[in-house]
C-alpha cells in the first residue's frame, strides 16, 4: 500500500469512527499492520469490517502483535486492536464458568478470579501480554497442556464480528450447551483469517491447593526423555518438560539437558509424588516448591527461543518426539514431553536456500512421525522463502478454502497468513 492510499484510509476511517480510534502501530505492531485502529465497542468493530469490505481493505485482528509480526510477510493495511473491549463480562464462581471480552488478557482474567482460587488453566507465554482473542485465535498454550487441555477444552462461547459486521454467536455460557455449530473450535488457531473475536465464555478450573517442580539435569538427550517416558507413565503430573542446554542454562541447570517435572494436589498427594519421582529417576533430582517453584515455573513457561534465523514448533506423538529431536540435528528445544509438542530453533547463520531446506528436513521427519511442523519466528532476510504452515492434502486444503469463501467472502480478515495462503 502507498503513503498516500494509507492516508485516505485513515481519513475516511476518521469520518467513520472518530480520530481518537487511531494510531500508529509501536513495536511488534510495524511488522503487523500500518495502521492501529482500536474500536470502542462491538458496534464500531462492525462498521470497520463494513468499511474494509467496501473498500477492499486487509484487516488484521492483534493482541500484542507478537504472533503477527512474525508470520505475516507485508503489513496488513489495518490491524485491530480490541484493547478498548476488554471487561470481564461475567463470572460465576459457584458454576466456574467466565465470560470476557477479547480484550482482557489471561493475566488480567485469572487476577480477577483469584480471589475465588480459581484460574483459567491455560499458561501461554507472557500471560500479561496475550489477550483472550489472540489465546483462542492463534492457540498458544504452555507446560499445562499436559494436565489441562489447551483453550479448545475450556471454551464453551464465543463472539465475532464476521463477514457485513455481523455480530456471531456460537455456544453459550454454561457447561452443557449443545446448540449449534461448533464455531468455538472453528474460530480456534484460525489467526484471524474468519472474523475478529470479540467475546469467549469458558470453564474454569480451582487453583491447587499446592505445586512443587522437580528438576534433574542430564548428558545425554535419550537419557533425559527416558526419564521423562517413566514419570508420565506412573504419575499424573501437572507438566513435564525437557530442554536443551542453551534453554537450560538461565533455569539454573547449566551444561546439559533439564528435566522440568511439575506436581499439584494436597499435601498428601505432593508428598507422595515427590517419592515416586525421586524413585523413578534415579539421579540427583533438584525439588523446589512454595514460591521457589512458581518461580522457576513462570520461567519455564515464558522462555523465549533466542533470535535465531528460524525456529518452529512441532507436533508428533510423544513417543516419536525424542526421535525427532535427534533427527533434526543440532538445534536448540523446549519440549513438552508428555504432549508431544516441542519449540525448535536452528542455531547459526542461514542464507534463504539453507533455511529452506533446513525447514523441509524438519517437515519430511515430522511427516514420517505423523507429526506437523509450524514456523514460529524467521528472519526477515529469509522469511519469503518459507511455508509458515504445512500444506494438507488436497481434500483437506479444499475444505479450509471453502471455509473461508463461506465466512469470509470478501477476504479482507488477515488474507495470506494461513494454510496454504488462505
Amino acid at each position: 500500500m502507498s503513503e498516500l492510499s494509507t492516508i485516505e484510509i485513515t481519513s475516511r476511517l476518521a469520518g467513520a469512527l472518530g480520530a481518537d480510534r487511531m494510531r500508529e502501530p509501536a513495536g511488534p505492531e510495524v511488522r503487523a499492520a500500518r495502521v492501529i485502529v482500536e474500536p470502542a465497542s462491538v458496534d464500531e468493530a462492525g462498521e470497520l469490517v463494513r468499511f474494509c469490505e467496501a473498500g477492499k481493505i486487509p484487516l488484521a485482528p492483534i493482541g500484542a502483535a507478537r504472533t503477527l509480526a512474525q508470520i505475516r510477510r507485508a503489513p496488513a493495511a489495518l490491524g485491530v486492536s480490541l484493547s478498548k473491549i476488554a471487561r470481564l463480562v461475567a463470572y460465576e464462581p459457584d458454576d466456574m464458568t467466565a465470560v470476557a471480552e477479547a480484550g482482557l488478557t489471561v493475566a488480567e482474567l485469572n487476577r480477577a478470579m483469584a480471589p475465588s482460587r480459581q484460574r483459567l488453566p491455560v499458561d501461554p507465554q507472557n500471560p500479561a501480554l496475550t489477550t483472550i482473542g489472540a489465546l483462542i485465535a492463534a492457540h498458544h498454550a504452555g507446560p499445562l497442556r499436559l494436565s489441562e487441555g489447551t483453550v479448545r477444552d475450556l471454551l464453551i462461547g464465543i463472539h465475532y464480528v464476521g463477514h457485513g459486521g455481523i455480530l456471531v454467536h456460537g455456544g453459550g455460557r454454561v457447561v452443557k450447551n449443545v446448540a449449534g455449530y461448533d464455531l468455538m473450535k472453528v474460530m480456534g488457531g484460525s489467526f484471524g483469517t474468519l472474523g475478529i473475536i470479540t467475546e469467549a465464555a469458558f470453564k474454569v478450573r480451582p487453583i491447587p491447593e499446592n505445586y512443587a517442580l522437580a528438576l534433574a539435569a542430564y548428558a545425554r538427550i535419550g537419557d533425559a526423555f527416558e526419564g521423562a517416558r517413566g514419570l508420565i507413565d506412573a504419575l499424573p503430573l501437572a507438566h513435564l518438560e525437557v530442554l536443551s542446554p542453551a534453554l537450560a542454562a538461565p533455569l539454573e541447570a547449566p551444561g546439559g539437558f533439564l528435566l522440568a517435572a511439575g506436581y499439584s494436589g494436597n499435601r498428601a498427594e505432593c508428598d507422595y509424588q515427590r517419592v515416586k519421582i525421586f524413585e523413578k529417576l534415579g539421579v540427583a533430582v533438584n525439588f523446589r516448591d512454595g514460591d521457589g517453584a512458581i518461580g522457576t515455573y513462570e520461567r519455564l513457561r515464558d522462555l523465549d527461543l533466542p533470535q535465531a534465523a528460524l525456529a518452529a514448533q512441532i507436533a508428533v506423538p510423544p513417543a516419536e518426539l525424542p526421535r525427532f529431536l535427534s533427527a533434526c540435528g543440532a538445534i536448540e528445544f523446549r519440549a513438552h514431553a508428555g504432549s508431544g509438542v516441542a519449540q525448535v530453533f536452528a542455531t547459526g547463520e542461514f542464507s534463504g536456500d539453507a533455511a529452506r531446506d533446513t525447514l523441509a528436513r524438519w517437515r519430511e521427519t515430522a511427516r514420517a512421525a505423523r507429526g506437523n511442523v509450524r514456523v514460529l519466528r524467521a528472519a526477515a532476510a529469509v522469511r519469503d522463502r518459507l511455508a509458515f504452515f504445512d500444506t494438507p492434502g488436497d481434500g483437506a486444503l479444499k475444505l479450509m478454502r471453502r471455509m473461508k469463501q463461506t465466512f469470509d467472502p470478501a477476504d479482507v480478515f488477515n488474507p495470506g497468513c494461513f494454510v496454504g495462503g488462505i
